[in-house]
């Protein structure tokens, strides 16, 4: 007699109803886990990969259903179980890795209490004890200074350093099931493996079964037995993970393959045969303007008066020669330093009254004096694990973040010295966009995606009319590979890979010189992830854009990049060009990185 799995999936159909009706986003999905068994569940957004896994939970939307079909637990009927057995179950038997960790912490609570709590109402762990235990959590999952960290609020710690918290919340209890909804969207290669060797030893040590929901098929094939392919709300494909990468059988498989960037490869490699290449488009643009005798895309139609003069010179008085073709790169970063008080650091008369000196600096120094440039038309990567100090280093060079010391020069105009506040009424603001790291934080959630969209036409550019505002958003959404139905969504009506995508077409809708992208594709399936990356690279070669592109990933990095800067603890390494530094590196710590990037048996 077999024995009966832990969780066992049958049929499963689940709808939501909405304004336009209802939708089924999973239809008959049927799928067992053994004990013990890690499953990867691969797809692209929206194919109802984390849809599944909140049926499983029981954690779906209000306006969300399971119309049929049934999910057993050990046993139990999940769909028949009262919400206080669920209640219980969650955290203790069952616990999932959300996709979003900024949204699945409290943001008005110690993350390390966070942790605590869950102990102490699932294991009963005293305070004093979960406390305890809550810290050895953190510093399983890698985060440095854990004891410092307990008393860190999530809006403290960078988004690598969230995912890591959330991932220490969903294994503090050992639960029988783990549902990891992409754990390692935020996370460098190195803890990115650290954190999944931790899964795999606790899978064999407690006999614990894992649900891994990713777009990496390089984790799939490292660390799963068997990967599961949702295309549509439909499975396509079900095989042994070995199987399914020596030999795919369906079509919607082979695609996802072939979009996997690795050594080897070029952009154009990733996309799927028949798609069209968006260079022609794009150059038909450009030639367009010049004919018309426009130099630069429309600059800003009215802003107030702005408190301080803008720094650099109008975009038709400089000269585009292209990358190292000119007197002075576009961007000159030089001993760049950035302090933030230690939390419990005396300030003030405390400071001065103190009865002894602390252990440690009054100061953390997230970037300690670096320096480094971007050419006009040139890419440079940024890379390092969480916590390096490259979102830092980006929010500064973006003017959202005041520097402690150092200069930042752009193009030919020192920005350094003008306060964050005043920058964003500045001419120069939109000549220097950004794609930000977690999609959801960065859009207003009573925007809907084309008005997110257009903020910054309506706000920086000349505007037009209401129908010249939406059919440049159109174009825009078909740039990036957004659905136009999407468009009059809210953020919470989109999945993760679709507010990635707003988040881009909104960075490069005024066609800036500068685009500061962290983590841009992180979000994405690789099949958009391609996509994207050959669109940012034609918009580079024929708008002549330039971008500092700060990534976990060395084969995006690989791909995208002329050069890379490899940074640890808030210092630069090693940097040179992108084949030489990922071929031959200098450094051990970037040895390190490169030996920690799993890749599919492509």
């Amino acid at each position: 007699m077999s024995e009966v799995p832990l969780l066992d999936v049958r049929d499963l159909t689940v709808e939501f109803h909405t304004r336009r009706g209802t939708v089924r986003a999973v239809e008959h999905i049927d799928l067992t886990l053994a004990k013990g068994e890690t499953l990867a569940i691969v797809g692209e957004s929206g194919s109802g990969k984390s849809v599944t896994s909140y049926a499983v939970m029981r954690i779906l939307d209000r306006a969300g259903r399971i119309a049929e079909g049934s999910v057993r637990f050990t046993g139990l009927n999940v769909h028949d179980a009262t919400e206080e057995a669920m209640r219980d179950l969650r955290g203790r038997e069952m616990s999932m890795i959300f996709q979003n960790p900024r949204a699945a912490l409290n943001p008005i609570r110690k993350v390390g209490r966070q942790i605590a709590d869950i102990l102490v109402r699932h294991v009963q762990a005293a305070s004093n004890d979960a406390a305890e235990k809550a810290v050895e959590a953190l510093e399983q999952v890698r985060i440095a200074r854990p004891r410092e960290r307990y008393h860190a609020y999530p809006f403290e710690l960078s988004g690598g350093m969230c995912q890591r918290v959330v991932i220490a919340l969903a294994l503090a209890c050992r639960p029988q099931l783990l549902i990891a909804d992409e754990p390692t969207t935020g996370l460098d290669v190195t803890t990115q493996k650290a954190v999944m060797d931790l899964v795999v030893e606790l899978t064999r040590e407690r006999g614990m079964s894992t649900i891994l929901i990713t777009h990496d098929l390089g984790l799939a094939a490292a660390y799963c037995d068997r990967v599961v392919v949702m295309e549509k709300g439909h499975v396509v494909e079900t095989a042994d993970s070995k199987a399914i990468f020596k030999a795919p059988a369906h079509g919607y498989t082979k695609k996802l393959m072939r979009a996997t960037p690795r050594p080897g490869v070029t952009l154009r490699d990733l996309l799927p045969e028949d798609s069209p290449s968006t260079s022609p488009r794009l150059r038909g643009e450009v030639v367009a303007r010049s004919a018309a005798g426009e130099e630069a895309p429309p600059r800003i139609a009215t802003v107030e008066k702005a408190p301080h003069p803008d720094p650099l010179p109008a975009s038709g008085e400089r000269e585009k020669d292209g990358v190292g073709g000119e007197a002075e790169p576009l961007l000159v970063v030089e001993k760049l330093v950035k302090e933030y008080p230690r939390q419990g650091a005396p300030a003030g008369l405390k400071k001065l009254f103190a009865k002894r000196p602390s252990p440690e600096p009054d100061v953390f120094r997230a970037v300690d004096g670096i320096s480094f440039s971007v050419d006009r038309g040139e890419s440079v990567g940024l890379v390092g694990e969480s916590g390096c100090g490259k979102s830092t280093t980006s929010m500064m060079v973006m003017r959202l973040l005041d520097k402690t010391d150092g200069m930042i020069r752009f193009a030919g105009g020192d920005i350094g010295e003008i306060p964050a506040k005043n920058f964003a009424r500045l001419p120069a603001r939109s000549r220097i966009q950004m794609v930000f790291q977690d999609p959801t934080d960065s859009l207003n959630p009573r925007f809907t995606a084309a008005r997110a969209i257009a903020d910054p036409i309506l706000r920086l550019g000349e505007a037009g009319g209401r129908d010249a505002v939406r059919a440049r958003c159109e174009d825009l959404a078909r740039q990036v590979g957004l659905p136009i139905e999407l468009l009059d969504r809210f953020p919470h009506q989109l999945s993760g890979g679709q507010k990635a995508r707003v988040g881009i077409a909104r960075a490069i809708a005024l066609k800036p010189d500068l685009i500061i992208l962290d983590e841009p594709t992180a979000a994405l399936d690789v099949s958009v992830q391609a996509v994207v990356l050959n669109l940012l690279q034609d918009l580079k070669d024929t708008l002549r854009m330039s971008y500092l592109f700060v990534s976990h990933d060395l084969n995006v990095v690989r791909l995208l990049c002329n050069r890379v800067i490899v940074m640890r603890t808030g210092r630069i390494v090693e940097q040179g060009e992108t084949s030489r530094v990922l071929k031959a590196p200098e450094a051990d710590y970037t040895r390190d990185l490169l030996a920690a990037i799993p890749h599919p048996p492509l």
